[in-house]
């Protein structure tokens, strides 16, 4: 039994026919081709699938996506603004060297975008906690916090201009 939902999904608001036993992830990723999403382990516990519900980073393979009806979600691919091609995560992850095999980027700049979106200057201890439900197997999270410090100057002296 198909039911119909809209979203806002990257500043867009959809009607999409779901199964009511879809996952959000399913959703994003078989229905409206927003691949940038990574489905991995399915469970919850990498990280690979996070995206921003209302705001908040979320694993969307534990999420229904009817239970995402008249939500916001933003993907990987939403969070560039203003015409911009990348956001300045996405800048610092390729210069600081923080994507190795590129799996896990996607979740892990959706989990520090929530966090720079409610702290703009978080300490190197809130930046591990934010991406802690995050996993990376290649490049030891070093480059990764790096990233997002230099992200977090970045949006800093852009807001002060």
């Amino acid at each position: 039994m198909t039911i119909s939902i809209k979203m806002k999904i990257n500043g867009e608001t959809l009607q999409v026919k779901i199964e009511p036993y879809e996952s959000l992830v399913e959703v994003l990723r078989d229905k409206l081709n927003l691949t940038g999403t990574k489905k991995s382990c399915n469970l919850g516990n990498c990280g690979s699938c996070t995206v921003l519900l209302d705001g908040r980073p979320v694993n969307s393979c534990l999420v229904l996506a009817l239970d995402a009806q008249g939500k916001e979600i933003t993907t990987i691919e939403g969070i560039a603004a203003n015409g911009e091609a990348l956001h300045p995560l996405q800048i610092a992850f390729v210069e600081e060297g923080a994507i190795q095999c590129g799996f896990c980027t996607p979740g892990m700049i959706m989990a520090a975008k929530g966090l720079l979106d409610r702290n703009l200057n978080p300490n190197e201890e809130e930046i591990r906690q934010a991406i802690a439900g995050n996993i990376c197997r290649c490049t030891g999270y070093v480059k990764i916090v790096k990233a997002i410090q230099a992200a977090s100057h970045k949006l800093q002296v852009k807001l002060r201009a």
